[in-house]
């Protein structure tokens, strides 16, 4: 009829302008328990470069034995055998230091609100991709920083990121509840203890 307007549409097809959607609470004190073992190999890329390092020193050392250097100086495979160890030695510690820093780090991050998320959505490689990349960022890559940032959006590392995942940090009510009980049974100051007169206080001498 006119006037009537158009049917209705079925509920299946409406859509609440106003709905909200849920947000996933996060445990305040952080995840409990030990991290997720560990689930990458070994950085590829500067483990060979500390194994060609070490066989180009083992190389120059053998030849600095040989009873001949085939007409070359000796004083200059010396210097190149320094120069070759100096490379072991810093691809070495470059590599000690990521080592240690990606086992912090994993250690800490397993220990944030965030990863109880994490545990729940079965993120541990993304995690620990992070890691590798946040490791890489502390020795001065800069490539590697901006990967690190990428990553550290998508898994809710900071305030904007966790707003878009809809992740919100509980309220922690026991400690909340803790620090009410302490105040309330917090001991007069020593002034209301001894309950100290004011001798210029009206009635006073």
């Amino acid at each position: 009829m006119a006037g009537m307007g158009p049917a209705p549409k079925p509920a299946s097809e409406r859509r609440r302008r106003n709905a909200t959607h849920a947000t996933t609470k996060l445990p305040a004190g952080g995840r409990t328990g030990d991290p997720p073992r560990w689930p990458l190999l070994d950085d590829i890329v500067m483990t060979t470069q500390r194994d060609t390092a070490q066989r180009q020193v083992d190389e120059l050392e053998l030849q600095l034995l040989e009873p001949t250097l085939k007409g070359r100086p000796k004083g200059t495979a010396q210097r190149k055998l320094d120069a070759a160890q100096s490379a072991l030695n810093i691809v070495s510690a470059q590599l000690t230091a990521a080592q240690a820093v990606e086992a912090e780090l994993w250690s800490e991050l397993w220990a944030t609100p965030q990863a109880a998320a994490w545990e729940r959505l079965g993120w541990t490689r993304e995690v620990a991709q992070y890691v590798r990349w946040k490791a890489k960022a502390e020795q001065g890559d800069m490539d590697a920083a901006k990967e690190a940032r990428q990553l550290a959006d998508r898994l809710g590392l900071n305030p904007l990121a966790m707003l878009r995942l809809r992740w919100e940090v509980a309220a922690d009510e026991v400690a909340e509840q803790r620090q009410d009980r302490t105040a309330r049974q917090r001991p007069a100051s020593a002034r209301q203890r001894l309950k100290i007169v004011d001798p210029n206080a009206a009635g006073g001498a």
